[in-house]
């Protein structure tokens, strides 16, 4: 149970940070096949399903609130460190991945060219997007309209599906649409107005976090099924992605962060950091 929702919490915080991929952490915590196999089987096997979702959905929620307070300090005043550190949370996952590798090619599914094609195209993707695109779009309106509603809950389902998938940050693709620092934004306002029992701050904060809540569980389950579906029929081409992915993810988590002062000692601090991170996801991988 305490694994599960700390899992969960490395899970909610990569989904925060754009240029980390929530779905690369959840390959790196080895829950990734299980996790998706869950959502897609939430009501044939209900209990099941919740037993193993539910924790990693707590640890999920308890990150993303406090990451909300906290990770624009971390990355502003050690931005070397913490950037490293999620680069080793990323890597770590990978010891897994080749495990799942080498056991289909002991199973007699013989990794081919062809794998290490899509592994290299979809490493090429990744690293692409991230070293040639915007970096943010123009803030969106939050005010709340009818038009503003369904925007937000189209948007929940574009973050969600690509949180689901692994190498793609989901937060990234909210700072390209313009939604990344409102919706965060709204997210510690809700909090402090429910701290403070402020009734106008509470609504206005359902108003823009319900749609775009409902929208990250639509996305979820759609994406979901689909990536159920190549892991069952293509399992091979499934991991090399993947691999391509989380190799491709450090270079994305450079790429868009900012770094104004590097020195001697944030890089050794850093690679302390990068080491941490790496032994952090193989121990909760295992």
């Amino acid at each position: 149970m305490i694994k599960s929702i700390l899992k969960g919490m490395v899970i909610g915080i990569a989904n925060i940070i754009p240029g980390v991929s929530g779905g690369t952490m959840m390959v790196s915590m080895g829950i990734y096949d299980k996790a998706i196999h869950c959502i897609t089987h939430l009501f044939s096997e209900f209990k099941k399903s919740i037993l193993f979702l539910l924790p990693i959905f707590i640890g999920m929620g308890i990150a993303i609130v406090g990451s909300s307070f906290g990770l624009e300090y971390l990355f502003a005043q050690f931005p070397v460190q913490t950037s490293l550190l999620f680069i080793g949370l990323v890597l770590g996952g990978l010891p897994i991945i080749i495990k799942s590798v080498k056991k289909e090619n002991a199973a007699g599914k013989k990794t081919n060219a062809g794998h290490i094609i899509i592994g290299l195209l979809f490493f090429a993707v990744v690293a692409g997007m991230a070293l040639l695109g915007e970096k943010e779009g123009a803030a969106a309106n939050m005010s709340f309209t009818l038009i503003n509603v369904l925007k937000l809950f189209g948007v929940g389902i574009v973050a969600s599906a690509t949180m689901v998938v692994p190498g793609v940050s989901g937060s990234m693709m909210l700072l390209l649409m313009g939604y990344y620092n409102p919706i965060l934004e709204t997210i510690t306002d809700f909090f402090r107005s429910l701290a403070a029992f402020d009734v106008q701050g509470i609504l206005a904060g359902i108003g823009v976090l319900a749609p775009f809540g409902i929208g990250v569980v639509v996305g979820i389950f759609a994406i979901a099924k689909l990536i159920e579906i190549v892991f069952v029929k293509f399992p091979l081409y499934a991991y090399w992605a993947i691999i391509g992915l989380m190799v491709a993810s450090p270079i994305a988590i450079i790429a868009l962060g900012t770094f104004p002062q590097v020195t001697v000692l944030s890089i050794i601090t850093g690679i302390i950091c990068l080491a941490v991170g790496f032994l952090i996801s193989m121990k909760l991988g295992e």
